[in-house]
């Protein structure tokens, strides 16, 4: 469960922020929201959740009339050209545990935000003071740049102030100039069957890699009942041939590996894609292999047969 706001509020008191709070209907655009504290002088503030090929995320905190360009964003954080877009919905809810209409910094607040990177418009530096919702669209709190500085450092956060507006030129002498701005990690989201497992128990942690955790003693403690000191082997047909040229089995083996291959490079890309690959490729050429010994042999067998006069050799070991 993330931060409410008055979770939020409470934090900035502690930190002796100065803020002031305005209650309003919900809103979901900074042009609505600009009804209702627009004429309190200020800069409002427009934020974006946006995530690149590699499924890293990136808060994006500009003023209302800053224009950001995500190609050349995309290029100063040397992603090339089309690297970021905007993120799923669901990413609001998983990671910064808002929903639609709330991304703000202080949703780095959450623990699951770890990995966000966030950069913030140095034109709020130029302002008196700056409009954001505390984790909620019917309320936004007013502050200064110094004191929204003083919160993101209390979470351990180091504020990154860009010129969002500027086009460098990136290139070959003229490395990318926002490169150290890129999360070095990458997130967990929980997959479907994970959420489906959550949703059956709505009174546990709700968190994913908790439940990874759990999963991987289940098959420990498995594993120790069903061996005592030595793996026991799996129970086999009568039919030797039957279990390598069953199609269907066949077909889900494959997938089985090319899920863990997907998995891995997902979580560690950078340093897994080789080895991956090569795993991959080495499994499926002895899946194949064995498949196609084993259809030879059944046939070979099956021509036997039809001679009165012939038995049909034992199955060969693979």
């Amino acid at each position: 469960m993330g931060y409410t706001k008055e979770q939020l509020l409470a934090h900035l008191q502690e930190l002796q922020i100065d803020f002031v709070s305005y209650n309003h209907p919900v809103v979901l655009t900074v042009e609505t929201q600009a009804k209702y504290v627009g004429h309190l002088g200020g800069g409002l503030s427009k934020n974006l959740l946006l995530k690149d090929k590699k499924h890293r995320f990136y808060i994006v905190s500009a003023l209302a009339g800053t224009k950001v360009d995500l190609k050349v964003l995309s290029q100063r954080l040397g992603l090339g050209k089309g690297g970021l877009r905007m993120a799923p919905e669901e990413a609001l809810q998983e990671l910064l545990q808002v929903p639609l209409g709330c991304v703000t910094p202080f949703a780095l607040i959450n623990e699951s935000a770890r990995t966000v990177s966030l950069l913030l418009d140095q034109g709020f530096r130029a302002k008196e003071c700056c409009f954001f919702h505390p984790l909620s669209n019917d309320m936004t709190i007013s502050l200064s740049s110094q004191d929204l500085d003083k919160f993101l450092i209390s979470i351990g956060r180091q504020p990154p102030y860009v010129d969002l507006e500027a086009t460098p030129l990136v290139g070959k002498d003229q490395p990318p100039d926002l490169a150290t701005l890129v999360p070095s990690g990458v997130p967990v989201l929980p997959n479907p069957a994970e959420k489906e497992v959550l949703s059956q128990h709505p009174g546990e942690n709700h968190d994913p890699t908790q439940i990874k955790s759990t999963e991987l003693t289940g098959k420990a403690v498995c594993q120790s009942k069903n061996s005592q000191g030595t793996l026991e082997n799996p129970k086999v047909d009568s039919d030797p041939l039957a279990a390598v040229t069953d199609v269907k089995k066949f077909v889900e083996e494959i997938i089985k590996k090319t899920s863990e291959v997907v998995l891995s490079e997902i979580q560690h890309e950078e340093q897994q894609r080789p080895g991956a690959r090569k795993r991959l490729s080495a499994d499926l050429e002895n899946l194949t292999t064995m498949f196609k010994n084993a259809a030879y042999t059944q046939g070979f067998c099956a021509g036997v047969k039809s001679m009165p006069t012939n038995r049909c050799p034992p199955p060969a070991k693979f």
